[in-house]
């Protein structure tokens, strides 16, 4: 773990345009990032949930004019919601 000054120094040379996020989540959320990483050449698991959230948006952009994206975004929610326990906490 990083110590206090570390974490000091990094919160004040990015205050303006980043926020650290710890979060707890299963070991296969951590395993899926680290695919991610590895798949797409990103620098590790932060820039692997920073991709996930850029692909997600480009999605919800697509399903405005096709379809076919809109329903697939409808059936990946609605089976994350089904099956939350096993992706979630």
């Amino acid at each position: 773990m990083a110590t206090n000054r570390s974490q000091n120094r990094w919160r004040s040379k990015h205050r303006f345009v980043k926020t650290q996020l710890n979060v707890m989540a299963r070991r296969q959320t951590h395993d899926a990032l680290t695919d991610l990483a590895n798949t797409f050449e990103l620098r590790g698991k932060g820039e692997a949930v920073s991709f996930a959230c850029f692909v997600t948006r480009a999605l919800l952009q697509r399903a405005e004019y096709s379809p076919e994206a809109a329903e697939m975004i409808a059936d990946f929610a609605d089976s994350y919601l089904r099956d939350r326990e096993i992706h979630a906490a």
